[in-house]
């Protein structure tokens, strides 16, 4: 019988990998100069489901730090998301 070193160390290549490593991604919206505070509001109110009240909290973390986590997700979740959110002129990423 001869022994396989390859099939041994393709198991533990499986075994390591993290499956809830896709569920923890964040959207993040960007600042720029030209969209309005009222445009950014509404976008995460209509497209992340936001109260109105977190928006504005966002949108303000956004205008002084330069960026803010909006959604956690999968990188399948986020995706559609961060695309209306281009599409509406904000920049948006996912990390």
């Amino acid at each position: 019988m001869k022994y396989s070193l390859q099939e041994e160390e393709l198991k533990e290549v499986e075994v390591l990998v993290d499956e809830g490593a896709a569920e923890n991604k964040d959207l993040v919206v960007l600042n720029d100069d030209f969209n309005t505070f009222e445009h950014v509001i509404n976008v995460l109110i209509k497209i992340c489901e936001h109260s109105r009240e977190q928006a504005e909290q966002c949108t303000w973390i956004i205008h002084y730090k330069g960026k803010c986590a909006v959604k956690k997700g999968s990188y399948e979740e986020l995706k559609p998301k961060r695309n209306a959110i281009r599409e509406e002129g904000i920049g948006a990423v996912i990390q």
